[in-house]
């Protein structure tokens, strides 16, 4: 095998085919001698030298596939370093290959795989050369098509290609001035690529080459100029020639919609409206009125189901772009019937096509509800009067001549109603319910939220949202419609309960306080009553969890209601001791929704009670959460800690927490005296367990309650450091006897987690300590300190708890300063030991590894001082750590780094001038030269925007003379009239050139001079950057991570803007969402 390899020698081309074969059918030692030698033929630098024999002469497609890989990887990485002829001859042996392979009828379908990688190959030379050094492709490319209806066929193919990778995949791949240039060539050129389209669909009648040439079309359609959609019969030959016959449809309708959803201006007008006229009277031939799409969906062929899709595409985007053109100038009938079957097609239970609709759907209720809100009636019911006069010819806007307001109400009612049944039948899931059926039909306890219901449950609250604003009457009839449907068992099934409450829930606040309050008691009072009517523990589960989610949504309602607030919270204390652990856990997590959300009423003096109501729940809580397990037991305690937090009179909230806690206060005192008196009692595993469950109430508990909970910690706290020590030795002791193993025991992991959690305890209650951070730094820290460091340094490396590292970063965060004189010892203590641990490889101990980084930065950011102290050889250890961190593959670690290194150079440059100039001239350029290579390499472009946001820092520093050291050995004669401004440019340009050869020196003089020039303006900073990386690999990979900056701003900006629209509209901001009640 290893003969291939000897590139003196010609290739012997049935060896190659025998190795690739055994690649991919061989087994044991000759797949993997199989798998080296190919792997060294692709990766030799002459390996391409090798192509054109295999291409020509190899019987075997899999060999033919790895030299085009091969030729694909030399374009995209060394094309232009190329000799001309080089590369004149590749062009050339491709476009034969193409023409023989593609120019017979019977060989383009034999070899359509393979043909379409030789079209991709093509595309790539296409890019480096076409149009300076292949300035007669179009012409050519034309001029065949016309020869062979086989090679037609094939360039359609082709010049798709082209289109997508220009149009649809420039940003990525190429320069931005590169896709400037190769766009306005297409686009230069279009029409005799046009002329060629239109002749084909005129005369062609083979339907392979018609449909590869509406591909094709497909793809121009973005881009070209309009006149030749709309002063051209392509429309009109696209709705009359090709909508209907089955072959063309689908590819047809793809066209409308990419027609449709074009920015065209005005001056269109009347060509959009025939076109939508047009298409939805095809449709009417082709589906009929699509009344039984829902039942016989299943029954649909591929095709069919495919064009049903590519139908709701078209309508959602034609009508989200051209809603008020079309409802004052095309026939009403026409856009109703557009409704109807995007109604129609909502119903069918196919979630994509549905998430396709219900994105519509949004836009047009929006719109209405803007309307009614801007619209200037009279009436009081003028919210529901849905017009305006804003601007805009979509959905969500209105056209100033358009219909009124209440017209527009009239036309849409049948449809919005329509819409409101389909949004209740079809809701998803809230992120707040528990209790699910799974796909055997059992009733189950939820473990995993999924991410794509949770998007598609806010989608469909947002629109049943504006759909009870619009007719809030309309909705209560439906939903108490449907509810009796339940009640007297017509319709009644889990899912559809669950669908029906999931609605109700949903729109919280949408309705007005009397509408809200006459809604929730026929709701709640039905459900309870079904709740009794129901037998076997799978019913009362799904009964029980729709009651506490519908509850859980309405705190307005409650508030304004104690007795029924009461009532509720005396339920679910009742459902906590449901057979069901699903509903249990449901009970809880809704006590803690209502405690947040209404606690001042549990901490009122009621009028006709004898005392607050949650001195009641404090002396019942052993019964309460008598059947309970200890995860919910927390959640039962951190329910009542918010109650409580909502008690300001320090002293009886003192009381109240004493009189939750005690019970739990007495079996730690009794535990830790046995403890005391015997150390064995923690072999015991259930007793570790017990103490383990009590330090995770305490943290539960103190989340809830706040700084207020010092009182119940300084019950505990220096048993718990005690408990802390101990388990510690014991821990080390089984580790010193086993080995690493004993980590795994059962026992071993009990015991890390009560020093898990009595740091989480600290770290829970100094994020809460507002203005008590004196007394925090002099009663907790130094008995904390001494029980912790020591330990962790000493432990083995699988022993050492993370949160040590957390907790003394939430120390030095909240205590700032007061944390300077510890830091030494800290640092001894945490910092090597655990860079030692993580410095192997980029993976291991994940979360210690962030946690020391983060730890580092806080220390810069509230400490700066105390590094300034270090001894030099740790100081160094500690910068070339931070370097360390740049290149770590796992984002979170890189970004936190990168943000390290900039504030530390932020910090240092404003320090006294001897200081930093020791430090920059000790380190700059090493930082320097670190960034860089991270930045060129592939591996590290998501955390691309930290890095080039410290790169533009440290050139900024160095232009504006703001480094006034030598960053050069200015000792040298050679350096005699050197700045730190030129010694930096030659550093940078020196290291690109060590690191791209394919670059020459001008292209790198260009870059550099751009570094300097643009260093203060992040934005062309960023641009800049961003096309020297992808010149320097052009169109090699995917380049996504390097625009990340703007999509993660873009989402930002996003977010933000609905969150603004929201506040304003009634209901939108989910009652867990708003400000909590204090």
């Amino acid at each position: 095998m290893e003969a291939i390899l000897d590139f003196d020698k010609e290739l012997d081309i049935g060896l190659f085919d025998r190795v690739v074969d055994a690649l991919f059918s061989g087994k044991g030692d000759e797949l993997k001698i199989a798998q080296q030698v190919l792997t060294e033929f692709q990766d030799h630098e002459m390996s391409w030298t090798r192509a054109d024999r295999i291409l020509s002469d190899s019987s075997s497609l899999q060999s033919k596939f790895i030299a085009l890989q091969i030729l694909e990887k030399l374009i995209q990485t060394k094309w232009k370093i190329l000799d001309a002829d080089s590369r004149s001859g590749i062009k050339n042996f491709i476009v034969e290959l193409i023409v023989k392979t593609a120019s017979t009828e019977e060989s383009l379908r034999k070899n359509r795989v393979y043909l379409s990688k030789l079209n991709l190959i093509l595309v790539q030379i296409l890019k480096q050369e076409w149009p300076q050094n292949w300035p007669n492709f179009i012409p050519e490319i034309v001029a065949t098509s016309r020869t062979n209806l086989a090679l037609c066929e094939n360039n359609m193919a082709i010049l798709k290609l082209l289109s997508e990778e220009v149009f649809d995949f420039s940003a990525e791949q190429m320069t931005q001035a590169k896709a400037k240039s190769l766009k306005t060539q297409m686009c230069g050129e279009f029409s005799s690529i046009y002329n060629l389209c239109t002749e084909i669909l005129q005369k062609a009648v083979q339907p392979s080459l018609i449909l590869a040439t509406l591909e094709t079309l497909l793809r121009f359609l973005s881009w070209i100029p309009f006149g030749y959609i709309f002063e051209m019969d392509l429309i009109t030959n696209l709705c009359t020639r090709f909508l209907q016959p089955p072959v063309t449809r689908n590819v047809t309708i793809k066209c409308l919609t990419e027609i449709g959803s074009l920015e065209c201006g005005t001056e269109y007008k009347e060509q959009l409206v025939g076109l939508f006229s047009m298409t939805i009277t095809g449709l009417r031939e082709i589906l009929g009125d699509l009344s039984k799409v829902y039942e016989e969906w299943d029954e649909y062929d591929d095709d069919q189901q495919e064009f049903i899709q590519n139908v709701a595409m078209f309508l959602t985007s034609f009508l989200g772009s051209h809603l008020r053109l079309v409802e004052t100038t095309a026939s009403r009938d026409t856009v109703i019937q557009a409704h109807q079957y995007l109604l129609r097609i909502s119903q069918v239970d196919e979630r994509e096509m549905f998430k396709v609709c219900l994105e519509y759907w949004n836009v047009i209720v929006r719109g209405l509800y803007e309307d009614g809100r801007t619209s200037s009636f009279n009436s009081p019911a003028s919210l529901l009067n849905l017009g305006s006069s804003s601007s805009g010819a979509g959905a969500g806007g209105t056209n100033g001549a358009g219909m009124s307001a209440d017209l527009r109400r009239q036309m849409y009612s049948g449809i919005m109603t329509g819409v409101r049944y389909v949004m209740i039948s079809r809701m998803a899931r809230p992120e707040e319910v528990l209790i699910v059926e799974n796909d055997e039909g059992e009733i189950v306890r939820e473990f995993i939220k999924e991410t794509d219901t949770i998007t598609l449950y806010k989608a469909q609250r947002e629109c049943l949202i504006y759909l009870t604003h619009l007719d809030p009457k309309d909705m209560e009839n439906i939903m108490v419609e449907k509810l009796s449907r339940q009640m007297d068992g017509s319709e009644w099934s889990w899912s559809n309960l669950n669908k029906l409450c999931w609605a109700i829930g949903s729109i919280s606040g949408s309705m007005s306080e009397d509408q809200e309050r006459r809604v929730l008691v026929i709701i709640i009072k039905d459900l309870l009553s079904l709740c009794e009517m129901k037998r076997g523990k799978d019913n009362k589960a799904v009964v029980a969890s729709n009651i506490m989610y519908v509850v859980g949504q309405y705190p307005r309602f409650l508030k304004a209601h104690w007795k029924f607030l009461k009532t509720v919270a005396n339920k679910l204390f009742e459902f906590m001791h449901e057979l069901h652990e699903g509903v249990r856990d449901m009970a809880c997590d809704t006590f803690v929704t209502i405690a947040q959300k209404c606690r001042r009423h549990f901490i009122a003096h009621q009028p006709g009670e004898s005392a607050p109501f949650v001195e009641d729940i404090i002396a019942s809580a052993d019964s309460i959460t008598s059947d309970l397990m200890p995860q919910q037991q927390n959640r039962f305690c951190e329910a009542v800690g918010y109650l409580i937090s909502a008690q300001l009179n320090p002293e009886l909230q003192a009381q109240l927490i004493k009189g939750l806690m005690n019970p739990a206060n007495e079996v730690w005192n009794n535990l830790v005296q046995k403890v005391g008196e015997n150390i064995n009692v923690l072999e015991d595993l259930n007793v570790v367990k017990q103490l383990g469950n009590i330090l995770r109430m305490n943290v539960s508990a103190c989340g809830a309650v706040g700084k207020g909970f010092i009182s119940q910690i300084g019950n505990i706290y220096i048993d718990m450091l005690g408990l802390y020590k101990a388990v510690s030795e014991i821990i080390s002791s089984c580790v010193a006897r086993d080995g690493e193993i004993a980590t795994r025991y059962a026992n071993v992991r009990a015991m890390r987690t009560i020093k898990k959690e009595a740091l989480h305890l600290v770290d829970t209650y100094v994020k809460h300590c507002d203005g008590e951070v004196a007394a925090v730094n002099e009663n907790m820290v130094p008995p904390l300190l001494e029980a912790v460091l020591a330990d962790y340094a000493q432990n083995v490396p699988p022993a050492r708890d993370a949160e040590v590292l957390k907790t003394v970063t939430t120390l030095t965060g909240a205590l700032g300063g007061l944390m300077t004189d510890k830091i030494p010892v800290v640092f001894d203590s945490l910092f090597e030991s655990t860079v030692n641990m993580i410095n192997q490889d980029f993976t291991e101990y994940p979360e210690h590894r962030l946690a020391i980084y983060q730890l580092l930065r806080t220390i810069n950011q509230k400490c700066f001082n105390a590094l300034l102290n270090l001894p030099p050889q740790q100081f160094r250890f500690m910068v070339m750590s931070i370097m360390w961190g740049f290149k770590h593959t796992q984002r979170d670690v890189a970004d936190v780094a990168l943000g390290i290194t900039q504030e530390m150079i932020n910090n240092f440059n404003v320090c006294d001038r001897s200081i930093s100039n020791a430090f920059f001239q000790a380190y700059f350029i090493e930082m320097l030269n670190e960034v860089i290579v991270v930045l060129a390499d592939n591996e590290h472009k998501s955390s691309f925007r930290p890095q080039y946001m410290l790169l533009a820092r440290m050139v900024h520093l160095v232009e504006s003379n703001q480094i006034t050291a030598p960053l050069f050995d200015s000792s040298s004669p050679e350096n005699a009239n050197i700045t730190n401004s030129v010694f930096v440019r030659q550093s940078i340009a020196n290291l690109l050139a060590t690191a791209f050869g394919n670059l020459s020196k001008r292209q790198i003089e260009v870059f550099v001079e751009g570094l300097f020039n643009f260093n203060d303006d992040l934005e062309k900073f960023r641009n800049h950057v961003r096309d020297f990386l992808i010149q320097t690999k052009e169109f090699a990979g995917d380049n996504a991570d390097l625009y990340l900056d703007e999509t993660e701003n873009d989402m930002e900006q996003r977010k933000q803007q609905e969150k603004e629209m929201a506040m304003r509209i009634p209901g939108m901001v989910k009652p867990s969402e708003m400000e909590e009640d204090e």
